[in-house]
């Protein structure tokens, strides 16, 4: 009975007797509001998941409507699937915060929303998730009792009717509240990416601000809105103390302790990233995990994991809550996962460290009027999921000339370790502004305190150059430096520019031994780690193809999920291809080619006694590997899991 229950997800009675089953759904955009990936989904299993198919295919129709702009956008987005009061819809967005509503058994569309979004600018265009809520003020059975929020790519919040996808006329002005109607932005400089979060009658939401070409830039605030009527009801800056700078924004995912009332924001960077001159100080509350009180916003604990940033060292990842579980004591718990790999497990109602933090000296700058912390923070477990340092002897390639190129540029290398500052000399940055971890986050094995986390593993090289000495002409900007690229930034305010991109060889691939990108377990409890896997082959990444796959690890961006079947499924990397893991041991057991790669993170259902993977496939703006708007949905054959 024990496990037939847990089969079902059914809420059983302490005498064994099992009330009605509830099939496990994902209703928010992490599986749940603490952002653990995980579903008790148990119906695809270790042992039959090699039968996994192609269940349906939907398109969007981004390509048709927007052609060439798909060029410039990354497919990101990981669908909820309704509760059946709401129409049990399955809904996503698209990169242009298109909202669809698909039928989770076929894939047919239901509804369509689209907001029209003001699509000037250079920003790349993303939509990671919507959230859903259902309204208690309004009356069942009326319009908007369940409701669908959007954040889009030109600053609004959107609520549209979770049943038939049309506006909701007392939320904002017809359904709309513009988070910056009196900003005097350029288009594109602020946006949205992230889902909001949703809790109480309280939506919040943060926002992506460029945060690299000004050295200040528009601030990085939070805002909560009131789910029925979109009144403001409460702002954080995290950078009020510091009116030279900016930024320091909430790009990545929130998570919410709906319980004890409490919202995690994983706060970025100051502005400009990589030249601190003029924010002297740490930078409270920038590259940090703050705790705010849901209802009114005040700052309940908060943690810096980097201190003046120099890096771009973004919180990246969504704050992870579960139970930790030791030595007979129960202790509601928070994981922070950040860019140069390291790995914090706080109390998540205290802030108190369930693994002590020690500090660690950090080099110091030579660029003048820099004053960089000193030490910077290091929990004693679980151990790094990166080796920051890279020396000579550990230069990796094919061939023996391209291992002594690659010693050679090392060598050449300002190289203290993690946390060295740029400067006027070309700097190893080991990781680089991509990660370690990225916004993808990490899964959770049900209570086990078991982390599954996909990584970065690439050395970036930068230095600072003074403005005055780049032509116009040269200036580019973007994001990050993709594939084989340079990016150069003019952080206009400051009298340098900054330059970065990949360590490589004459023959262009990574100058550390792979694999360059990587699947890692982690235990938590225990703080070790129990096993790594290379994540996705080169075989495309070359100049020639090749027919059979190179598991080398490649770049990823997007993250996982776990199942209670025993299994990890993931895309994410620049290879086409989604795959399913053994959770206990990391052999991948399944895979199946897409015809674009995959960033974004998958999620999972079951909906009438089937039980379906899904995953978005559209490819992405830095990879340049090819576009698409597909969503791909897998099941076993029908009577295979009997």
């Amino acid at each position: 009975m024990k496990k037939a229950c847990l089969a079902l997800l059914a809420t059983c009675t302490p005498f064994g007797q099992a009330a009605v089953a509830t099939e496990p759904g994902w209703t928010y955009y992490g599986g749940n509001q603490g952002g653990t990936h995980y579903s008790e989904a148990a119906q695809i299993t270790q042992g039959n998941v090699g039968e996994l198919a192609v269940a349906w295919v939907s398109r969007s129709g981004d390509v048709a409507t927007y052609g060439a702009a798909m060029e410039n956008s990354s497919t990101q987005s990981t669908p909820i699937l309704l509760p059946p009061d709401a129409g049990q819809s399955l809904v996503y967005c698209t990169p242009f915060n298109r909202v669809i509503a698909l039928d989770p058994g076929t894939g047919k569309q239901r509804w369509s929303y689209d907001p029209e979004i003001d699509r000037r600018g250079e920003r790349a265009f993303r939509c990671r998730g919507v959230s859903y809520a259902e309204e208690q003020r309004v009356a069942a059975g009326s319009a908007c009792r369940h409701r669908i929020f959007v954040a889009t790519q030109d600053r609004r919040v959107v609520a549209v009717d979770a049943i038939n996808g049309k506006l909701c006329d007392g939320f904002g002005a017809g359904g709309i509240v513009n988070l910056e109607p009196s900003a005097n932005h350029a288009p594109g400089e602020v946006s949205s990416s992230a889902a909001p979060v949703v809790a109480n009658g309280i939506i919040v939401t943060g926002s992506t601000v460029v945060d690299f070409v000004h050295a200040k830039t528009p601030r990085g605030t939070v805002k909560a809105l009131d789910t029925l009527t979109g009144k403001l009801l409460w702002e954080f800056d995290p950078l009020m103390g510091n009116e030279d700078s900016g930024s320091a924004n909430v790009w990545s995912q929130m998570s919410i302790d709906e319980a004890h009332k409490l919202v995690y924001l994983p706060t970025s960077a100051p502005s400009p990233d990589y030249y601190g001159a003029h924010r002297p100080g740490n930078n409270l509350y920038a590259n940090s995990i703050v705790a705010l009180d849901l209802e009114s916003g005040a700052v309940r604990w908060h943690f810096q994991h980097v201190r003046h940033d120099l890096w771009d060292y973004d919180s990246p990842a969504q704050p992870i809550l579960f139970k930790w579980r030791k030595n007979g004591e129960t202790v509601p718990a928070l994981v922070l996962l950040t860019k140069q790999g390291l790995i914090f497990v706080f109390n998540r109602l205290t802030g108190e460290p369930l693994w002590e933090i020690t500090e660690r000296p950090a080099p110091p700058s030579l660029i003048a009027g820099e004053a960089n912390a000193a030490t910077q923070p290091r929990p004693i477990a679980p151990p790094p999921l990166i080796d920051a340092f890279l020396m000579p002897e550990q230069a990796w390639g094919i061939a023996s000339w391209e291992k002594m190129a690659c010693a050679d540029q090392i060598a050449k290398l300002n190289n203290l370790g993690l946390f060295t500052p740029l400067s006027e000399h070309l700097t190893l940055m080991y990781p680089g502004s991509l990660g370690g971890p990225n916004w993808g986050g990490g899964a959770l094995l049900g209570g086990s305190g078991k982390l599954l986390v996909n990584i970065n593993n690439l050395p970036f090289t930068g230095k600072l150059i003074r403005t005055s000495q780049i032509a116009d002409d040269k200036k580019i900007k973007r994001d990050h430096p993709g594939a084989g690229q340079r990016m150069q930034v003019t952080m206009q305010g400051t009298p340098y520019s900054v330059e970065i991109g990949a360590l490589q060889s004459p023959m262009g691939l990574p100058c550390s031994p792979p694999p360059w990108g990587k699947l890692v377990a982690v235990d938590l409890i225990n703080g070790t780690i129990d096993w790594q896997v290379p994540l996705g082959s080169v075989h495309e990444m070359g100049p020639v193809k090749l027919p059979f796959q190179v598991n080398w690890g490649t770049p990823n961006l997007g993250g996982g999920i776990a199942t209670a079947g025993g299994l990890f499924f993931i895309a994410a990397t620049m290879d086409r291809q989604f795959r399913a893991f053994d959770s206990t041991s990391g052999e991948e057991l399944w895979r199946y080619q897409l015809p674009v790669d995959a960033t974004a993170t998958p999620m999972t259902y079951s909906y009438e006694g089937r039980q379906y993977v899904l995953i978005n496939a559209g490819g992405h703006h830095m990879f340049k590997r090819g576009y698409g708007d597909f969503l791909y949905a897998f099941a076993l054959p029908r009577g295979s899991d009997q």
